[in-house]
């Protein structure tokens, strides 16, 4: 066994493991560590390249749990702070909920050394590695729908500024992820190989940035007209919110922030700006949107909306609307559990006030619905959780000129989540060559232009209003058009491709 091998003893490989799996986060927004995530991917491999099964499965839970225990603490704030739980219970549901993700992780590592079991002897690290990196991006892949879905903590989040992210436009987070990966664990082979296999264990290490290099000239969409556009940010605070005192000085804070800036021609507002339902607000509305009309401006706004179902019974919804100038209405389609919907609800609905959360009955949208009309423009819109789906994105990206998404990001306080979800909205504009426009509550409220460079930004929980230009675009990525099958493909080619002798160390 080479020396480096014995740098971690056995006993402390769980130790170790936690470690790395903290360490992957730091990668992420607000840290933004550089190459945090390539020793996080490296360390994981280097701990389970010649593990068993069962133990590859502990090693993988275990970072699995300082990923996210590191990584999604900020629930306990939603939970604790705005739930309201008391810590003991907080604190226990957190932990259940790391627990249960980091799962993921551990059923990967499984995966991994399962089909390598085969290798134990005289293959070497490179090929193993490429089967590793594959097993990775499978594991975020099925995290995007399973159960609904927790696509958070993705590695390719990490290179929004580097070259690899040049790789987004055709395969999505997913394929940088992936060049990420193939990276990390190609430097791992070259550091414990020697003679030619370190050569290769170098150069394939070297690829996928040299390809994102390579890329950083190509033009996948075609810049338009330039627009001015207005978002508007109450910070109203989340334990105010919903108070029913707190409807009049709401709907008037939001009137008067936008009042200078409706000759911008797009005003947005907000998820759940307003916190009256739509048939409650008509006469607001209506006002709106002729105040808009004035200066042939459109208002872009969130409010919840409560239907009556063939039974009879009031069913609720998360919608954004367009008025003045424009026309459209959307319905939040991928909701959030235990915010929007309480699964289980049966058995868990009134046991303690976090599962009877305001708007925590809301029904889906229908998957297909058409773009925002904002006078010539037309809008994608994601309602909040919805803009970290990748494939619900690109579907009306196509059509789009520009992307909207509008959120409500004051349930998890001065955390790391909104900088967290304000970096998977950058990256959606980048898969899709889009510009995105970000309105939130209490921050992150931003402009985004098609690099996934933010243009304009606002300070968190300060009641104002961002101006700023931004282009419609026409063209689109071959993500928009392709989504995740092509990188499903190269999971599978790369897996068969590392049976291919040439990744051998024992090969001269």
């Amino acid at each position: 066994m080479p020396a480096i091998e014995r740098l971690i003893p056995p006993r402390f490989a769980w130790l170790a493991a936690i470690l790395a799996g903290a360490l992957l986060p730091a990668a992420l927004a607000p840290i933004d560590i550089p190459a945090a995530d390539l020793i996080a991917i490296a360390l994981l491999f280097f701990l389970v390249h010649r593990a068993r099964v069962a133990q590859a499965f502990w090693l993988g839970w275990w970072f699995g749990l300082g990923k996210y225990g590191a990584g999604v603490s900020w629930v306990y704030v939603s939970i604790h702070d705005y739930g309201p739980a008391p810590p003991w219970l907080a604190g226990g549901l957190v932990v259940l909920f790391v627990a249960s993700l980091a799962l993921f992780p551990a059923l990967m590592t499984a995966m991994y050394a399962g089909l390598a079991s085969r290798w134990r002897r005289g293959v070497g690290m490179l090929r193993a590695g490429l089967v590793f990196a594959a097993c990775w991006v499978v594991f975020e892949w099925l995290l995007t729908w399973v159960l609904t879905g927790f696509p958070w903590l993705y590695a390719g989040y990490a290179h929004l500024r580097d070259p690899l992210a040049n790789l987004a436009p055709l395969g999505g987070v997913l394929l940088v992820g992936l060049a990420a990966a193939v990276s990390a664990v190609a430097f791992v082979a070259a550091a414990m190989e020697r003679g030619r296999a370190r050569v290769r264990g170098l150069v394939i290490a070297l690829l996928p940035w040299l390809i994102g290099t390579a890329l950083m000239p190509v033009e996948w969409v075609q810049q338009g007209d330039a627009h001015r556009v207005a978002l508007v940010q109450g910070n109203i605070p989340q334990d105010q919110k919903w108070l029913r005192e707190n409807v009049g000085p709401t709907l008037e804070r939001y009137a008067r922030l936008s009042a200078p800036h409706w000759q911008t021609g797009l005003v947005i507002w907000p998820e759940a700006a307003i916190t009256l339902f739509e048939h409650q607000a008509d006469g607001y509305l209506e006002a709106m949107a002729a105040r808009a009309r004035a200066d042939r401006a459109t208002l872009v706004l969130g409010l919840p909306a409560a239907e009556r179902n063939a039974e009879g019974e009031f069913e609720f919804f998360n919608t954004a609307r367009a008025i003045g100038d424009g026309a459209g209405r959307y319905v939040k389609r991928r909701l959030v559990p235990f915010g929007e919907y309480v699964p289980l609800e049966r058995y868990l609905r009134g046991l303690i006030a976090f599962f009877d959360l305001p708007m925590s009955r809301a029904v889906s949208g229908a998957e297909h619905q058409g773009l925002l009309e904002a006078g010539d423009l037309r809008l994608a819109m994601a309602i909040c959780y919805e803009i970290v789906y990748p494939n619900l994105v690109r579907v009306g990206a196509e059509a789009a000129d520009a992307l909207v998404t509008i959120s409500n990001d004051a349930w998890f306080g001065r955390s790391m989540g909104p900088h967290q979800h304000m970096q998977m909205a950058q990256m959606r504009a980048i898969e899709n060559g889009r510009w995105l426009l970000r309105a939130t509550n209490s921050g992150v409220t931003a402009i985004v232009d098609a690099n996934g460079r933010i243009t304009a930004q606002l300070p968190q929980f300060e009641a104002a209003a961002l101006t700023g230009e931004f282009h419609s675009m026409t063209g689109t990525t071959p993500y928009t058009r392709l989504g995740d099958a092509p990188v499903l493909v190269l999971l599978l080619v790369l897996t068969l491709v590392s049976f291919v002798p040439f990744f051998d160390s024992h090969r001269p």
